[in-house]
């Protein structure tokens, strides 16, 4: 078992606090939007070791069959298969979707032929991995994710004083299918089509007018309002129309599968994921926008967010099993009781976020995890234990 150290990102859209919070670190006043406990090539995390600090990526690659286990690398050779973060949104995150393994695979090699470096601002495919992923609220978190039904959208645009509003209602009448809902996503999305920001300021107002006389969805005209502000003239925010509004309370989870267009509004949770950084943009967002290749990858038809529902384990565990085989997450609330074990297997992340604990493997010792500070399990240290006052998560392989 080792300590490692996290990466942190600091993209605009994070908290100057949140994350620094959870973590126990000292804020300096930039904002912190992502930590990475995994070992993706882009931002692995630090490990401690008695040669001295080495990225997890590395250590891995020393000794693949300790660190990952037969059964792990021969599913997914010497890689770790998932990245565990914990995300802070304080302002919305980009109108993106992620991409199969197939896709992924194909848009890595097209963009390798044409000579983009892999960690060129332009690139959409850092790796050749799909990004399925679970959120785990530790705040409330509000998100957008699918697509709504299209009758459902076309009411909420009918009495739009608006043209771009009468535009989409009419699209969505004469086809209420995912055709007609993709025909309206891309009408809002592409080049030849996409309105300029005149209209979307007048769609904007019109959500705003709505939302003092009656509107039959608050919560969808105040998204409007919400994301205009932050990126104005971007009908990215008229697409929240078409999407499914989610609010997630604390220990509530939902997972995003490959193809699902989302975007996150705000709130502190745990996300994992495959160990992938491929993210396909479409709008509200001051990064790479590739709408072309986002189109190609989205699912358009309408259905309910997917929210999972823990099992629960020694009755001091919740273990939430995601529809892949790359991840799953385990929150566990240790009291003074004593000992007890994680569930778990393969290589995996152990973090804790609240308190302090006692984490020891079957084969390798022992560490005083207190909050925000976490460890690397290697598939051969066997069961892991925990006992304290805290709140353990964990990262690990079916």
């Amino acid at each position: 078992m080792y300590r490692i150290t996290p990466a942190t990102q600091s993209y605009a859209w994070g908290s100057t606090t949140a994350i620094q919070d959870v973590l126990a670190l000292v804020p300096d006043g930039r904002p912190v939007a992502e930590a990475w406990f995994g070992a993706h090539a882009s931002a692995p995390s630090i490990v401690e070791t008695e040669d001295g600090p080495i990225s997890l990526d590395r250590l891995i690659a020393s000794d693949p069959a300790r660190h990952l286990g037969g059964d792990v690398g021969s599913r997914f050779g010497s890689q770790l298969p998932y990245l565990l973060k914990i995300i802070a949104a304080d302002a919305p995150l980009s109108l993106q979707v992620h991409p199969s393994i197939e896709r992924a695979r194909a848009g890595f090699a097209d963009e390798e032929r044409a000579g983009i470096a892999v960690d060129a601002p332009t690139r959409s495919y850092r790796d050749t991995n799909h990004k399925p992923e679970l959120l785990y609220a530790l705040t409330r978190f509000d998100a957008m994710v699918g697509f709504r039904a299209p009758r459902r959208a076309a009411e909420l645009l009918a009495d739009l004083d608006a043209p771009l509003a009468a535009d989409l209602h009419s699209l969505l009448v004469s086809d209420p299918t995912s055709t007609g809902v993709r025909q309206a996503f891309e009408w809002l999305l592409l080049p030849d089509t996409r309105p300029g920001a005149d209209d979307v300021a007048k769609f904007v107002d019109a959500c705003a007018r709505r939302l003092t006389e009656g509107s039959p969805s608050p919560r969808t005209d105040r998204t409007v309002i919400r994301l205009a502000a932050a990126y104005p003239g971007d009908p990215g925010a008229v697409t929240s129309v078409l999407l499914n509004p989610v609010t997630l309370r604390p220990g509530e989870a939902l997972f995003v599968p490959a193809g699902a267009v989302h975007a996150y509004l705000r709130g502190v949770g745990v996300e994992i994921m495959a160990n992938s950084d491929n993210v396909l943009r479409a709008g509200l967002t001051r990064k790479h926008v590739d709408v072309d290749e986002l189109l190609r990858n989205v699912d358009c038809v309408a259905a309910p967010p997917i929210r999972i529902a823990p099992e629960r384990v020694f009755t001091s565990t919740r273990i939430f099993y995601a529809p892949v085989d790359d991840f799953e997450l385990s929150v566990t609330r240790l009291t003074d009781e004593g000992p007890i074990r994680i569930p778990g297997r393969g290589p995996r992340v152990v973090v804790c976020i609240e308190g302090e604990a006692e984490v020891s493997t079957q084969n390798d010792g022992s560490f005083l995890l207190t909050r925000g500070q976490s460890a690397f399990v290697p598939a051969t240290d066997g069961d892991v234990t925990a006992s304290g006052d805290a709140v353990i998560v964990q990262a690990d392989v079916p």
